[in-house]
């Protein structure tokens, strides 16, 4: 918690973020709203609000909490507590960060990088609003109702849908202040810089209408009414958006119901729905949706693609802004690698032949099975050397590329079982004759990366479904394990991800059908957008394991020497011809990964 909270810049100083000012209100008013996402670049006072929120609750004393990426689960859920193990032998229990946020704030910035098991555990809590923990000896549960804030820059990463969806508000930002704005901002931070406290002071009266306007709405918000014609009009809305589920219904109502106490009203109105859609609609609606965004930021979102190819996608979403450039990239990047080229100096290649097709689909062939590596065999590859793995494919042949060693993670230290263990006759024994450490974590971090080669020379002699028959295959083996999958495509001279990170779906039959193939091989863009995304989930999930698998004909002279795919990597050659030109087994090599053919 901040040991100096007068010191914090006063939420009533900031300049500009209405919407985002809007949002925290409501969450104060009604913490049952599920807390507030906001996503923008960097210097648009993400920070600063969220911090600011704490000390305008009513409770003077409201703590505010921050979880730091790296955290562990024992910083986050609470633990053993060791001086009270290490002076009277007892078990007890020592809290977290869930236990000192309880009636205030808990702020995760870069939320969209935080670990996959953090997620997991503040899902749980956020949804029950009590922590229990059961571990190292404790049984222990408390309570813990706060409001969640988490900011996130959407250039570094996505965040996890499930984790998304539970927050109740959403706030996309924008970095684009006019000039009178930019001058205002960098003169009131100048002013709280060189005497905080007197800035400070000059807004106490500010801080405190604030606050107690807050607190009058909450003894309002339970004599709000909202009549059932408000109540239909939310569940149309909410369907022409095409949302998941009814948790967009509810928090779309207690969101109007908290705006019309803060307005002071009795009922909800149809300017109270409008004026809080966007918040509860901007990270849930889907494509397929009928209803338009309202904000510039989230425009454009559906076009025209098919909704089993864009479901991931949409959970998943980021402003349009980061998304247009991120495309343009794609393309000009495409074009400076050299896409659609083959064996010649020219890029003017047999491809051209394929390139004037308009893109088309082939059915995935069930006969062709491609054994996935499991998550122990994953891990081993991660410490060993390419020439001792073992990795099969039916009607294969595998080709090592260069070794690549990783070092191994040392599990954590069970301290409970380490006290208890070195205690004798004359009691206890410190510093203990031996650490015992915590047993390692299976079926959890094993994350399956596809990369499908999408461009027209891939429909010859029904290569393309025969490579959708062993994608279809590995993700059926990481369905039985509870592993994870992801899967990007690239052709059209683009690079899109078609299915986010999610714990493997039971069947991807209808997805990979309706892929379809045509135009150039954006190769070298391909490899790069999955390197930066690997770099990112390595960054969010250090301790995690990876094999990414790339299906292509090596129709490319795009030159990839320097691309590293971190993990384990796979290239899967799906060339038709009787006598192969080697092309991907040359690729293979460049970025050492296992060659393999089908």
């Amino acid at each position: 918690m901040t040991s100096l909270p007068h010191l914090e810049f006063p939420f009533t100083a900031v300049a500009g973020q209405e919407n985002f000012k809007l949002a925290l209100t409501l969450a104060a008013i009604n913490p049952l709203l599920g807390g507030v996402l906001v996503s923008g670049p960097r210097g648009s006072a993400k920070s600063t609000l969220a911090r600011g929120l704490a000390h305008v609750l009513p409770d003077l004393e409201a703590p505010f909490a921050t979880l730091p990426l790296g955290a562990s689960e024992e910083r986050l859920l609470g633990t053993l507590d060791l001086d009270k193990v290490l002076k009277s032998k007892e078990v007890a229990f020592h809290p977290g960060l869930l236990s000192k946020a309880h009636g205030g704030v808990l702020y995760v910035d870069e939320v969209n990088l935080l670990a996959d098991n953090l997620v997991d555990q503040l899902l749980d809590v956020a949804a029950s609003g009590v922590n229990r923990v059961e571990r190292d000896g404790i049984s222990h549960e408390h309570a813990a109702k706060f409001i969640l804030v988490g900011t996130m820059n959407p250039d570094e990463g996505e965040l996890r849908p499930q984790l998304q969806d539970r927050f109740g508000l959403m706030v996309e930002l924008a970095n684009n202040y006019s000039l009178d704005e930019r001058v205002q901002i960098v003169k009131l931070r100048d002013e709280f810089d060189q005497n905080a406290q007197a800035f400070c002071d000059k807004y106490r009266v500010k801080q405190k209408n604030l606050r107690q306007s807050i607190e009058i709405a909450q003894q309002k918000l339970p004599d709000i009414e909202c009549s059932d014609e408000m109540r239909l009009l939310i569940a149309k809305a909410c369907f022409q958006a095409n949302v998941d589920g009814v948790r967009a219904d509810i928090v779309w109502l207690r969101a109007a119901m908290a705006y019309t106490a803060w307005r002071g009203g009795k009922a909800v109105t149809r300017a109270d729905l409008d004026m809080v859609a966007e918040l509860v609609l901007a990270h849930r609606r889907q494509a397929g949706s009928s209803l338009p965004p309202t904000s510039g930021n989230s425009s454009n979102h559906q076009g025209n693609q098919n909704p089993n190819q864009t479901q991931a996608q949409s959970n998943a979403r980021r402003p349009e802004s980061s998304r247009s450039k991120t495309s343009h990239n794609s393309v000009e990047q495409g074009h400076q690698g050299q896409v659609d080229s083959g064996d010649g100096s020219s890029t003017q290649t047999d491809d051209d032949d394929w390139g004037s097709m308009p893109a088309q689909s082939q059915t995935l062939d069930h006969s062709v099975h491609f054994e996935s590596q499991s998550g122990t065999q994953i891990k081993k590859n991660l410490t060993t050397s390419l020439t001792e793995q073992s990795f099969s494919i039916s009607k294969g042949e595998s080709t090592q590329g260069r070794s690549q060693n990783k070092s191994k993670i040392g599990k954590a230290v069970d301290w409970h079982k380490t006290i208890t263990q070195s205690t004798n006759d004359q009691g206890l024994q410190w510093p203990p004759v031996k650490l015992h450490r915590h047993n390692e974590k299976t079926g959890q971090g094993i994350l399956h990366l596809i990369l499908l080669d999408c461009s027209a020379s891939m429909l010859g002699h029904a290569v393309f479904g025969k490579a959708k028959g062993a994608i279809l295959d590995i993700a059926h083996q990481a369905y039985l394990k509870r592993e994870q999958i992801s899967m990007f495509i690239f052709g059209n001279n683009e690079v899109k991800q078609v299915q986010a990170k999610v714990r493997a779906p039971k069947d991807m039959s209808e997805l990979l059908n309706n892929i379809e193939a045509g135009g150039g091989t954006p190769f070298r863009d391909g490899l790069l957008q999955v390197a930066s995304w690997l770099a990112r989930y390595y960054k969010q999930s250090p301790t995690s394991y990876s094999h990414t698998y790339i299906f292509t004909d090596g129709r490319t002279q795009a030159d990839v020497i320097d691309i590293e795919l971190k993990g384990h990597c796979s290239l899967i050659d799906i060339e038709s011809s009787v006598i192969k030109r080697g092309k991907a087994q040359q690729l293979a090599h460049a970025i050492n990964a296992e060659y393999f053919t089908i």
